[in-house]
């Protein structure tokens, strides 16, 4: 549902869901989130800024669905509109049919920086402390969840470590073990990877692909890279400069970690590119 020109690369035109597959909380067939016409401004000392103009879009469940815009469009401002940090100021954001009000655990962020984590808290008990509190699960049931999914983020023999002794790279994995025993309905990642060098950023972005395919949950991904807007989303919507305005949506599945050397993947990267920056046609 974008009311800009939508643009799908041949071969591939509307939604394609992510796997046939169901896993607990995760729709692969139908609309999950739906961000209608939505406004979002703050306010300075001197005057009322708007980030984001009229965007809309929609997120179907199993989704890998990117934000991808270049720094001030307001990507990560509508991220935490949708976590329900913001409240738009026109227009409306919806779960499961539901218009999102506030935060909920079927929202969870992980956000670029490296100290989410309590450091008086080993890493399993970072992990299954939300647990206890949020979903009302025993000590026991909390940590048996969260030694699993410290497992799926290869951190299991890391449970009794605390966060100072852990790489920047382990740091988010724990973070996003702890999203992930949460269970939302969506996954929401603000420019997780951004922080890291440029070998360990590849390595996140091939165990979140990893994750995603074992766990099959949906996922929200803000990034200003171009290059990770294509490996890592399976739709992508192009935001404008300041304010953002929706310049474009598109399919991206048939990228891959393998497809950065590839001739066609560097012209879909200096496409977007194109999108992204072009001047916007008179009365947009």
């Amino acid at each position: 549902m974008v009311a800009n020109p939508t643009l799908l690369f041949p071969g591939h035109a509307g939604h394609t869901a992510a796997s046939d597959s169901e896993s607990p909380g995760v729709s692969t067939s139908s609309k999950l989130l739906v961000v209608e016409n939505v406004n979002l401004e703050y306010r300075t000392r001197e005057r009322i800024v708007r980030a984001t103009h009229d965007v809309s879009f929609d997120v179907y469940g199993g989704d890998r669905f990117v934000l991808l815009g270049p720094s001030g469009c307001g990507k990560s401002t509508l991220l935490k509109a949708v976590a329900g940090f913001i409240e738009p100021s026109s227009g409306s954001i919806s779960l499961d049919g539901q218009i999102v009000r506030g935060p909920g655990a079927d929202r969870i962020v992980v956000f670029q920086e490296f100290d989410q984590l309590p450091p008086w808290k080993t890493v399993l008990q970072n992990v299954a402390f939300p647990l206890r509190v949020a979903k009302k699960l025993s000590r026991a049931e909390a940590s048996e969840r969260a030694l699993h999914y410290l497992e799926k983020v290869g951190l299991a023999s890391f449970a009794d470590a605390y966060p100072h002794t852990l790489s920047g790279g382990m740091k988010q994995r724990v973070a996003i073990a702890r999203a992930l025993a949460m269970q939302p309905r969506v996954l929401l990642m603000d420019e997780p990877f951004a922080a890291l060098d440029a070998l360990t950023r590849r390595k996140m972005q091939e165990e979140l692909l990893r994750l995603w395919e074992e766990v099959n949950f949906t996922l929200l991904f803000v990034t200003h890279s171009i290059e990770e807007a294509l490996v890592v989303g399976n739709r992508i919507l192009l935001l404008s400069p300041h304010p953002g305005r929706v310049r474009a949506e598109l399919n991206s599945h048939q990228f891959s970690q393998d497809s950065f050397g590839r001739s066609d993947f560097q012209h879909c990267v200096a496409r977007i590119h194109r999108l992204l920056f072009a001047q916007p046609e008179e009365g947009q």
